[in-house]
């Protein structure tokens, strides 16, 4: 656990307390497990922010392709009636397949991350208000998926099942961070890829298989949100959510410079964000002003990424001046 996790846990335990404090109703028992339902949603995709922006990229079409995969995976299964574990392997290739042709785009064409997936957002939400008419899809009267009910909107003793999923996910995508080989090459290629390709390192597909997780992992939680709305309504399912995902990214000390960052910083970050969002509610702020304080959230996030960096460039000179006078003073 390095210091900028440390520090977001203790951030995140003093709002906690806080929010407690000012109002009881915080730490009821469902309030915390609506909450955690809620962290498990967005948290879930924002490990697949993060993994991007560790790479020096950004994906911005998330919200969208939520929109694209939510119509679809609806009517796989009430207008083709596809078994709905053959339909949500198809959402995650479906994803799988997006984030390739992402990866295509920016290492092959030289393309940049924001203009591809700024043009994603747009395309992918167009093609599924095409796709429904500009309607609402939803599932018919009285369908019901009993066993895909459970995995994705049940609880088990109160904890949510997609609050599991996330913890799952993220203790995987952590080892895959922190303890595999191509977690080492990922902060290197963000760090430095010119330096990083030429140390052998196949940074174009340490890239891609980034964009690839991150749009995989976008899949799948399309599915959580499907089963979670009931239904999905294309020119407004998803929107903004790109920007819940970076920011818990951000907050989690995911660097948007490239190179930094952890799993377990990023699981922080989507708590705080939704802790912050309850604050909201439960203060009785107007919803309203919900993109409000995650605009500040995020500003706030990347003005103290900014000044950490600085601090650290200051203490590393620092360090390298005592070093040199102590050898200077040695010669001499």
């Amino acid at each position: 656990m390095v210091k900028k996790d440390i520090s977001l846990l203790v951030l995140v335990l003093i709002i906690g307390c806080v929010t407690a404090f000012i109002n009881p109703r915080f730490i009821s028992p469902i309030n915390l497990s609506n909450t955690a339902n809620l962290i498990g949603l967005y948290g879930l995709y924002s490990i697949g922010a993060g993994f991007v922006i560790i790479t020096g990229g950004i994906d911005l079409s998330v919200g969208s392709l939520f929109a694209l995969l939510g119509v679809v995976f609806i009517s796989l299964l009430t207008t083709y009636e596809m078994n709905w574990i053959v339909a949500v392997l198809l959402m995650v290739l479906a994803g799988m397949a997006i984030g390739a042709i992402h990866a295509f785009l920016i290492l092959k064409m030289r393309m940049q991350p924001f203009i591809v997936t700024l043009c994603g957002l747009l395309l992918y939400r167009g093609v599924a208000r095409w796709y429904t008419g500009d309607g609402t899809a939803g599932f018919e009267f009285g369908q019901s998926f009993p066993t895909l009910e459970w995995l994705t909107t049940g609880r088990t003793y109160g904890v949510p099942h997609s609050f599991v999923v996330f913890i799952a996910v993220a203790v995987i995508m952590g080892v895959v961070l922190h303890w595999s080989v191509y977690g080492r090459y990922l902060c290197a290629v963000g760090k430095n890829e010119e330096a990083a390709r030429y140390s052998g390192i196949p940074t174009s597909k340490v890239i891609a298989a980034a964009y690839i997780i991150a749009s995989a992992l976008a899949g799948l939680s399309a599915v959580y949100f499907v089963m979670y709305t009931r239904s999905v309504s294309p020119a407004s399912h998803g929107n903004f959510y790109e920007l819940y995902g970076i920011a818990a990214a951000v907050l989690g000390g995911c660097s948007l410079r490239g190179g930094e960052g952890s799993v377990f910083g990023i699981v922080l970050g989507a708590i705080l964000l939704q802790i912050l969002q309850n604050l909201v509610n439960l203060l009785g702020i107007p919803s309203s002003l919900n993109f409000a304080v995650m605009g500040t959230v995020i500003l706030v996030g990347v003005l103290a990424d900014q000044q950490f960096a600085r601090y650290q460039e200051w203490a590393r000179a620092k360090k390298r001046d005592a070093i040199l006078a102590q050898n200077i003073s040695a010669k001499s």
